[in-house]
Formats: structure tokens, sequence, C-alpha cells
């Protein structure tokens, strides 16, 4: 059985930061592309930050330079560092694991960010 599980979320003050980790099992971790997603309240739900197993990382331009993505293979854990956190930045995040052969897809439960002061 397939389990992504998101953490790590909480209530944090513009300009803060915070770490989500997403724990994977029932998966072969190295061979999945992991992604965040977040969804705000009347929104679509929209990519964040991705990583592929290669290493090579992508992210939606509100959160460049800001956000970094990593992945801990012998953990199977696959992280999203924000930092200097907006208002707009609160949502409910979504980690997607995606198999890099057959493409099989699973989401964990998310996981709440609130940026308010």
């Amino acid at each position: 059985q397939v389990q992504l599980v998101e953490s790590g979320g909480g209530l944090v003050q513009p300009g803060g930061s915070l770490r989500l980790s997403c724990a994977a099992s029932g998966i072969i971790f190295s061979f999945n592309d992991m992604y965040w997603y977040r969804q705000a309240p009347g929104k679509q739900r929209e990519l964040v930050a991705g990583i592929i197993s290669g290493g090579t990382t992508n992210f939606v331009d509100s959160v460049k330079g800001r956000f970094s993505i990593s992945r801990d293979n012998a953990k199977n854990t696959v992280y999203l560092q924000m930092n200097s956190l907006k208002p707009e930045d609160t949502a409910v995040y979504y980690c997607k694991a995606i198999g890099s052969l057959l493409r099989n897809e699973y989401w964990g439960q998310g996981t709440q960010v609130t940026v308010s002061s």
C-alpha cells in the first residue's frame, strides 16, 4: 500500500519560514519524481515545485528564490523549504509521486500552511 504523509505545516507570520516533509512508503522512492502542489480556498490546485529522480528541480515563478525542494532517498522523504513566506502562500500543500517508468501517480493527504500576522 502506497502512502505519502506530509508534515510540517502550520501558522507562520509573513516573512517567516517553514519546512514541509513528505515521507513515502510502498514505492521505490528513488525511481519516483516528486512534486509539491498547493490549493488555496476557491482556487485550483497548482504545481509549486518538483524534483525528478535524477535531481533536477523546477519551481513555479511565484516561489522562485524563496522555496527550495530536496529529497533524501535514504529516508524516502522529499522536503519543501519555504522562506520569506507571504500571505498568498496560504494553502493546503500536497505531495505527489509519479513513477519514473510507468507514470503511476500517488497523492498525500495534504498539510495546511497559513501565513498571517
